[in-house]
């Protein structure tokens, strides 16, 4: 049911700290599976952990890093979603010390920076990120090393090392023999409890300081707008607020099972066997898994027959009939045959995906957050979405457009329980994001409606601002091309000339589906590329149509939150 206008929010849970957090869903989910894993991935063996298993096993974690002194310290935690990193970063945050998760995919050189730059203290380690470990001992700063995984020994990983099993042993006897030191610290949700370093798309990150307080109260207040099923996998990269925030806290907390995947070489596979009712996701999990579900159709010739499908479902729909689930089973199974919906948030998202993934029975709820909001602003809810926009502000959200132009558009500023506390030994960084009255200004353009609801133009730093006064937005014009047949990834920006620096033109750098291409037997690719565009351009205003069409071998780098790094493009055009 998809509802035209608003209706009672859903029901959720409320916490006020992260040991709450789990003390909580131990108690309301006692036998429940919380998170379940593959030891070995490919292998058909999956291991359960009930939510009891989890809150005992935070709980002796984190009365043995009491006893080993981290209470006030910093902790890096640097590895791939396991259950080991999971129960790191919970107990680090239910002890007073503060948890500092990293991107296992940083260079050695930049992580030692980062962890030194942070005053790290310890590291959480996943035996799979050991050979960088080996540099981070010298250079870090940091004292002392844990193995999150147990795997010893392995190339980077000490004898002396720690492993977060053997500390949970210890934490267990502890606890036996009467120590209460995990219980008798008193939690002040407002006090700093992660830094979380900002990966970036326009150069270096900064260290966002947050607090329980700004977490939870995202999720608590948050998970008022949307439902969860009781079965998801965790796809995203857990040291990113997105799947920090939204799957480990908002769905562990609500009862939800997550399974951890063994990474995307075995979505597929896992996806099929392990059936989930709905996925959290970034725009280009979601724009991938659109081009392999037309690609297929197409290569075993059911292209023609989906596409009939979805205007027979479209007419059945009209007059009350709905049989997506039946039409476009064979389509549904290949995501387990029981996804419901997907969350999806971190970039803009073309609302054709969003519609079609509807037409066969996938709903999209399209949400906004930035890391600096703990990440959650806005969502769609399940029932009631508007076509374009990435929702209503989550309860307690404050959002203002300033400085609007004659269309509404402007900078979107959020204030909220939810903003971070600043950014990490950067004051005059702090200072310039928070306006006189409080307001966060998120670098984002966008505009509200009447009814209040969100809508995402683009971002302030990826503004193209030519001589004349025009201003462009690159993300609009993306959105527009992003539509051309065989067109894999595509990003806009003003072209650079060292021989003639007063030279303004549009620039469109393609990374194309060359399989699709192929199969179209489209040979000419810059022609192909060049016509279409030119086709694009007829419909757009003259300031801002592409004068220039780049066409790339290799798909553009990105960073592990999925998004393209736009700083290193090399925009030069002559």
């Amino acid at each position: 049911m998809n509802r035209k206008k608003a209706y009672p929010l859903y029901e959720t849970t409320h916490f006020s700290d992260f040991r709450e957090m789990t003390e909580q869903a131990g108690a309301n989910f006692p036998d429940k599976v919380a998170y379940s894993y593959k030891k070995v991935p490919g292998d058909t063996e999956t291991v359960d952990i009930t939510f009891t298993e989890v809150r005992d096993s935070v709980r002796a974690l984190g009365t043995e890093e009491i006893a080993l002194g981290l209470r006030g310290k910093k902790c890096a935690v640097i590895g791939a979603c396991t259950i080991g990193w999971i129960y790191s970063f919970y107990s680090v945050m239910s002890v007073g010390a503060v948890s500092v998760p990293i991107d296992k995919e940083m260079p050695a050189a930049d992580m030692a920076a980062t962890l030194k730059r942070a005053g790290t203290y310890a590291v959480f380690y996943g035996s799979e990120t050991a050979p960088k470990i080996e540099y981070l001992r010298e250079h870090s700063g940091a004292e002392l090393f844990i193995c999150i995984n147990g795997e010893l020994p392995a190339a980077g990983v000490e004898a002396g090392d720690l492993t977060i099993e053997d500390m949970i042993n210890s934490g267990s006897e502890k606890i036996a023999a009467g120590d209460s030191s995990y219980f008798d610290y008193e939690i002040d949700p407002d006090r700093l409890v992660s830094i979380v370093f900002t990966s970036g798309t326009t150069g270096k990150g900064k260290g966002v300081m947050l607090s329980s307080a700004n977490i939870i109260t995202d999720m608590t207040q948050g998970m008022y707008n949307f439902s969860v099923t009781d079965k998801t996998m965790m796809v995203l990269p857990s040291h990113h607020t997105f799947g920090s925030t939204v799957v480990l806290v908002g769905h562990f907390v609500q009862g939800c099972h997550i399974y951890l995947t063994s990474g995307i070489k075995y979505l597929v596979r896992e996806l099929k066997e392990q059936k989930p009712k709905h996925l959290v996701l970034v725009p280009l999990f979601v724009e991938t898994l659109y081009r392999k579900i037309w690609s297929t159709a197409e290569k075993n010739g059911s292209a023609k027959k989906l596409k009939n499908g979805i205007k027979v479902s479209a007419g059945l729909r009209k007059v009350g009939i709905d049989m997506r689930r039946k039409l476009f089973k064979e389509v549904l199974d290949t995501f387990g045959g029981e996804l419901e919906f997907i969350i999806c948030g971190g970039a803009a998202l073309n609302q054709d995906i969003i519609d079609f993934f509807d037409a066969i029975g996938i709903t999209i709820l399209n949400g906004y957050g930035i890391t600096e909001c703990a990440p959650l602003i806005s969502c769609n809810r399940n029932e009631w979405q508007k076509k374009g926009s990435v929702g209503t502000p989550i309860i307690g959200e404050e959002i203002k457009i300033a400085d609007p132009d004659e269309n509404g558009e402007g900078e979107i500023c959020a204030k909220g329980p939810n903003v971070m506390l600043g950014y990490y030994d950067d004051p005059e960084s702090t200072a310039a994001v928070f306006d006189e009255k409080g307001f966060f200004h998120t670098g984002d353009y966008g505009k509200l409606d009447e009814d209040g609801w969100l809508y995402i133009t683009g971002r302030l730093k990826n503004l193209i601002i030519f001589s004349n006064g025009k201003n462009v937005y690159p993300e609009e014009i993306e959105t527009e091309l992003s539509r051309i047949r065989g067109v894999n990834e595509v990003i806009v920006y003003a072209g650079e000339s060292k021989s003639d620096p007063k030279k303004e033109v549009i620039v469109a750098e393609i990374f194309p589906d060359y399989e699709q291409l192929k199969f179209d037997g489209i040979e000419d690719i810059q022609k192909y590329f060049n016509d279409q565009v030119r086709i694009a351009n007829s419909n757009m205003a003259p300031y801002k149509k592409v004068g220039l069409v780049k066409i790339r071998k290799t798909e553009f780098i990105k960073n592990t939150s999925k998004k393209i790094t736009r700083f290193s493009i090399d925009k030069s055009i002559d």
